[in-house]
């Protein structure tokens, strides 16, 4: 049991990241700071990578559906950003997020994909949003382009960690499913520290 928690948090550990300023269009690019963005903020590399992983344990529909939908609903929310609809409590739903994600985790919740897509949508019209908040001088396609790319590359290391786990412990699915749930407690811990920081 040891040594899943500790594969756990160092998946855990290994998919997050300071937070740190984000790079400048003018000098970078647009896709680049868009790309940097998610890449920049442990709330969003924590939610991001907790729905990879959450529709690897949903599996079937939910492995593309869950991630699909919340990359389509995160660009609607940048849109809703920048055609100036205001959405209220962004920062704090952003962070609920990472606790509510990883308690999908940790619990290993299986839902009907289409429940899965639409409580991750949800939450990404929030991530989306805040995206779009903090586009400053950027071209809003090549921004939008490159926050979508970093988010689905979230999405696949959280898809490709449940996969690392059942490769590791192939024969023993139960220590497989605890290091998983481990990564998703964890990010509840982490998402809770994120809310009192």
């Amino acid at each position: 049991m040891i040594k899943a928690l500790s594969l756990g948090a160092a998946m855990l550990v290994a998919s997050a990241s300071p937070s740190l300023a984000h790079l400048n269009p003018a000098e970078h690019g647009s896709f680049a700071a868009g790309l940097s963005h998610p890449m920049l903020g442990a709330d969003h590399i924590l939610a991001m990578v907790a729905v990879g992983i959450w529709a690897f344990q949903m599996g079937g529909r939910g492995l593309v559906g869950v991630p699909l939908a919340f990359v389509g609903c995160m660009a609607l929310g940048f849109g809703l950003a920048l055609s100036g609809v205001a959405l209220p409590f962004v920062e704090p739903a952003i962070l609920a997020s990472v606790v509510a994600l990883g308690l999908l985790v940790a619990c290993a919740v299986k839902l009907p994909a289409i429940v899965g897509a639409v409580v991750v949508g949800a939450f990404a019209l929030f991530h989306g949003h805040a995206h779009g908040g903090e586009i400053g001088g950027a071209t809003a396609f090549a921004y939008g382009a490159g926050f979508v790319a970093a988010t689905a590359l979230l999405h696949g290391a959280g898809l490709g960690a449940g996969l690392l786990a059942e490769k590791l412990f192939l024969e023993r699915a139960a220590m497989a499913s605890a290091v998983v749930r481990g990564a998703g407690g964890l990010t509840v811990a982490a998402g809770l520290g994120l809310m009192i920081a």
